[in-house]
């Protein structure tokens, strides 16, 4: 039993590691396609204001534009810029080589181009003549990108095409027969087991986005980024929840309904594990109603928020896309209510669970540390990490210019702390710099990066020579006090 627990834990984490990686093409990204729909939405002919001229915009930034920044993300995230661009040049051969948006040639070849120029390099290493190195390095990346964009062209574009069809026929065949709601019997269990990114950037962004440039939206862009069934879930726990779930609920429901957020309502699934079956059913019933009216996203929302995907409705799509939200939503809530209800709640349930789901993540989540109204107490980073850091850097306020959040992807809860230090700083009259980014971009100028207590080795590794503040919280941490203090010292 043990050992078959363990390995079904492996499995897990070695799909939500696939999952980061391909978030980690797609979300840097995401700007570039909301820019896509809202140009789509816009200008087609059934858009809201068509224009021919503009139109034209479309294919291009479909065909070309998306394809190469995946593929220059995935070779970055091997092989930083080197590898980016061995990556980018390699998936002009399966833009090329393919008839359709190749977003999954381009997953491929970005991270093989990076791979492969990375050895190369090794190769090469210790073996270059003095006065020789510009001139073989330019010259093995060029002969490498262009050996992988040939056969990328010849071999791997009309494969992946035809991989991509086959997909789009069986998704095409469940619309057509009914069944696409079934879907999110799968997806909505994903969710809570952090598998949606492999599901959503690996699966189903590719085929929307084609079906996209076909018809001008996709249904498919809705079914993981619904925020109807979560905010369901916390609805119904602001009317029949105990303690703390109860007043943490409205909170809540505000960073997953208008920030988007979908983890903050993973915690309140897991303290009642049966409450699975409600956000199945709103997902299934929310999908069902987009099916009935037709409705779709021009591009994909990220994040999931209710604005996001009311910016990205084409024309006539409001009525089906709202009704969906809220039939996914009351059908949550009502099942919720029911179970919640039938059955005995825990006071500290919900502090239970938001342990459990770090776990499950494997890593602690920063957005769920919003639910807890009690301050925690800080594990510093120095307990866990004793080489870099310190309780507070001492440091001149004049020698300090550049001061980054840095997280896995560069977004969310780094940018969430960038900001409460900005405010801090903002009452304080300190004029520094202050951003977030993910920790493999981290420049080496840096002066202080501000980590999670898990994160910081990573860091220490790629920018030794900064100060770094380790905390457990990027929502509520007094190191930002003690910096404060620290640097009003001069």
């Amino acid at each position: 039993m043990v050992e078959n627990k363990n390995q079904q834990s492996g499995i897990r984490a070695r799909v939500q590691r696939f999952g980061s990686f391909l978030s980690g093409m797609i979300m840097p990204n995401i700007a570039a396609f909301i820019a896509w729909g809202i140009i789509t939405a816009l200008f087609i002919e059934t858009g809201w204001l068509p224009n021919e001229n503009l139109a034209e915009l479309v294919g291009p930034m479909i065909t070309y534009l998306l394809p190469l920044l995946i593929g220059f993300s995935g070779g970055r995230i091997i092989y930083d810029l080197r590898g980016g661009v061995v990556g980018a040049t390699a998936t002009m051969g399966v833009i090329v080589g393919a008839d359709i948006t190749m977003f999954l040639g381009a997953m491929i070849m970005g991270p093989l181009g990076g791979y492969l120029i990375k050895q190369v390099d090794k190769l090469f290493e210790n073996r270059i003549r003095s006065g020789f190195e510009m001139l073989v390095n330019n010259f093995s990346a060029g002969i490498t990108g262009a050996v992988l964009t040939i056969i990328a062209y010849l071999g791997i574009g009309p494969v992946v095409s035809g991989i991509t069809k086959a997909l789009g026929v069986g998704v095409e065949a469940m619309i057509n027969a009914g069944l696409l709601p079934l879907v999110n019997l799968f997806i909505e269990p994903a969710k809570i087991l952090f598998l949606n990114n492999a599901i959503n950037h690996g699966i189903l962004s590719p085929i929307a986005v084609d079906q996209a440039q076909q018809v001008g939206k996709s249904i498919l862009f809705l079914l993981e980024t619904n925020p109807g069934p979560g905010l369901g879930v916390l609805i119904a726990f602001m009317v029949f929840g105990k303690g703390i779930s109860k007043q943490t609920a409205p909170g809540a429901a505000v960073i997953h309904f208008l920030g988007g957020i979908h983890e903050i309502y993973f915690p309140y699934i897991l303290s009642k594990p049966a409450l699975i079956l409600a956000v199945m059913a709103g997902g299934v019933s929310g999908t069902a109603t987009f099916a009935a009216f037709g409705a779709g996203l021009t591009s994909t929302p990220s994040p999931g928020s209710i604005f996001a995907l009311l910016a990205l409705t084409p024309k006539g799509n409001f009525a089906g896309v709202v009704l969906g939200v809220l039939v996914a939503t009351a059908v949550s809530f009502i099942v919720t209510a029911i179970i919640l209800k039938m059955g005995k709640q825990e006071e500290d349930g919900l502090t239970e669970a938001t342990a459990k789901m770090e776990t499950m993540k494997g890593k602690n989540s920063q957005v769920s540390n919003a639910l807890s109204s009690q301050k925690e107490e800080e594990v510093t980073a120095e307990e866990s990490v004793d080489r870099n850091t310190e309780e507070v850097p001492s440091v001149k306020r004049d020698k300090i210019d550049k001061i980054i959040f840095a997280c896995d992807a560069g977004m969310g809860s780094s940018a969430m702390g960038a900001s409460l230090l900005k405010n801090k700083f903002k009452k304080a009259s300190i004029e520094i710099d202050v951003t977030n980014m993910a920790i493999n971009d981290l420049p080496l100028d840096v002066d202080i990066v501000i980590t999670h207590k898990d994160l910081t080795e990573r860091a220490i590794r790629r920018v030794p020579g900064a100060h770094h503040i380790s905390v457990d919280n990027f929502l509520n941490s007094p190191k930002y006090d003690e910096l404060v203090e620290e640097l009003k010292k001069d």
